[in-house]
């Protein structure tokens, strides 16, 4: 690699080429031996931050009037945000304590991991390292992992899961 010095000469030459309005590029072209980055820095280093603007970039572009025949109709749309595959498939009503719900659940309902099939929920209660840990085992919607209440609370809508306020874990 080799290091790269500035003669006063070189300094001069770059200073009239970048008032000049030449690109970092075309000014590394024209001194030889040296790359743009190398002139950009030198640029930098020096202060030069004023350039002389082409009477192209001055004036602001006058825009092309469109056709009557090609305006284009904007056609609002409702807005939907995250995954909204199941936003269909089912009413969303969220209640207002999870946990409440799962302190409910039948003892007859209840299913270790062995018992679970595609018509139980699939949902856990507990802590799994527990011997108190269980699935619900309610009876599953139709192509889903879980019952009603459990679909209700698992496929929130993302602007529902942002509006609660997050529930403190110890």
């Amino acid at each position: 690699m080799t290091v790269l010095t500035w003669s006063d000469d070189r300094v001069e030459q770059l200073k009239k080429l970048w008032e000049a309005g030449l690109s970092a590029s075309q000014i590394a072209a024209e001194l030889g031996n040296v790359t743009r980055n190398a002139v950009i820095g030198k640029v930098h280093r020096l202060g030069l931050s004023g350039r002389a603007k082409s009477p192209s970039s001055a004036a602001p572009r006058q825009r092309k009037p469109r056709p009557a025949a090609q305006q284009m109709m904007r056609v609002s749309r409702p807005v939907s945000r995250g995954n909204t595959a199941l936003a269909h498939a089912f009413e969303v009503e969220i209640e207002a304590d999870p946990v409440a719900f799962d302190n409910v659940v039948p003892m007859s309902q209840r299913l270790s991991l062995l018992e679970l099939n595609e018509a139980t929920c699939h949902w856990p209660v507990g802590d799994p390292s527990s011997p108190e840990f269980f699935f619900c085992g309610g009876k599953a919607l139709t192509g889903l992992p879980y019952c009603a209440h459990h679909s209700r609370v698992a496929y929130q809508p993302a602007a529902d899961r942002r509006r609660q306020a997050p529930k403190q874990t110890r």
